[in-house]
């Protein structure tokens, strides 16, 4: 920026020379303060602009979090939308099922009836059928009798004394064949008797073996599923040395019934058992519920985050296929939510027994 001219020498100038050295130190103030007008107004316009930069910014940052609350609201709508249509399909399936079941129940009763209506039916011919032999005999035997009499009353006068000799005789070999008749038939009942009395001894023997052998393999199977729980308890500990706290560091609940006086630990246990029935788990085990078997009472230990932390059989099914669709239900199901913080501060695992009970859907008691 150019400076002024010293004012100390003006005066030793002379006239023309001071005058014109007046007019240049106005320009020169002049020219300063244009100078000095031009930086303030730019400072103004570059303060305007970064106003306005800041401005434009807020509304962006205001444009985006009111697209991203527009984002979260849809996607809460999405889910509870889902959720409903989820309810729906659920509540159409069970209404379907109980149609199927009525619809079955019907066709039964009907074709029960049905049968019943063919059975008498018959019944009803085989009577008729009856009467009508026993007209035919009745006819034949009148008929017979007729032809004897008249045969006896033209031999009658001939061989009066030879007829009842020969009368006689037949009494006797009727008496004789009646006797060998009843004989026979007393033979024929004890004989009967016997070979139903053998069979039912049979029978008795094959159930009895029947069952001892159904005992043996059901203590074989038991055998071989704690021999497994026992190689599980023993991998779990295993691992559980490395990766979680010692068992005599981790405090435990134990809920074998419905009631205790820890009503978190009741609602947890309750919540638990209400997500494995409800999701549809039933398919696992369909198909090995088909075969006999008893109702497994099954402990499942939950920790702290609702990862599962073991899966004991007190009682097993004696179906070793249903034992694994029990585990693979368990899982399929986990996590089943962290505990309560009021749970939580006092224990960091829970042990839910519950007794298993499979008809149309998965119940635990």
């Amino acid at each position: 920026m150019p400076t002024a001219p010293d004012n100390a020498d003006v005066s030793a100038q002379p006239q023309p020379a001071r005058e014109a050295q007046v007019r240049a130190l106005e320009k020169a103030k002049l020219d300063l303060e244009k100078q000095s007008a031009e930086a303030e107004r730019e400072a103004e316009l570059k303060a305007a602009a970064l106003r306005e930069a800041a401005r434009q910014e807020q509304q962006r940052q205001d444009a985006i979090r009111a697209e991203q609350a527009a984002k979260a609201e849809a996607a809460r709508a999405e889910a509870a939308r889902q959720e409903l249509a989820r309810q729906e399909n659920q509540r159409r399936e069970a209404l379907q099922q109980e149609q199927a079941r009525q619809e079955e129940k019907a066709r039964l009763a009907a074709a029960r009836q049905e049968q019943e209506r063919a059975e008498a039916a018959r019944q009803d011919a085989a009577r008729r059928d009856a009467v009508r032999q026993e007209q035919e005999r009745a006819e034949t035997a009148r008929v017979d009798a007729a032809r004897k009499e008249a045969i006896r009353q033209e031999q009658e006068k001939q061989a009066q004394l030879e007829a009842a000799r020969q009368a006689q005789n037949q009494i006797e070999a009727a008496r004789q064949e009646a006797v060998k008749q009843e004989a026979a038939r007393q033979e024929l009942a004890k004989q009967d008797a016997a070979r139903q009395e053998q069979a039912r001894k049979d029978l008795a023997q094959r159930e009895k073996a029947e069952a001892e052998a159904k005992r043996e393999e059901r203590l074989r199977q038991i055998g071989k599923q704690l021999n497994e729980e026992r190689a599980q308890r023993d991998a779990a500990n295993r691992a559980s040395k490395s990766l979680l706290p010692s068992a005599s560091n981790l405090r435990r609940a134990w809920l074998y019934g419905r009631d205790d006086p820890n009503t978190d630990l009741v609602q947890y246990a309750q919540a638990m058992s209400h997500k494995i029935e409800v999701n549809m788990t039933f398919d696992m085990v369909r198909e090995a519920i088909k075969q006999p078997h008893a109702q497994p009472m099954v402990t499942v230990a939950v920790r702290a985050d609702g990862s599962v932390e073991k899966i004991t059989f007190v009682t097993s099914s004696g179906v070793p296929a249903i034992d694994a669709a029990i585990q693979k239900v368990v899982a399929s199901q986990a996590p089943y939510g962290a505990f309560p913080p009021a749970l939580a501060r006092l224990y960091d695992v829970i042990e839910i027994r519950r007794t298993w009970i499979f008809d149309v859907a998965i119940r635990l008691q």
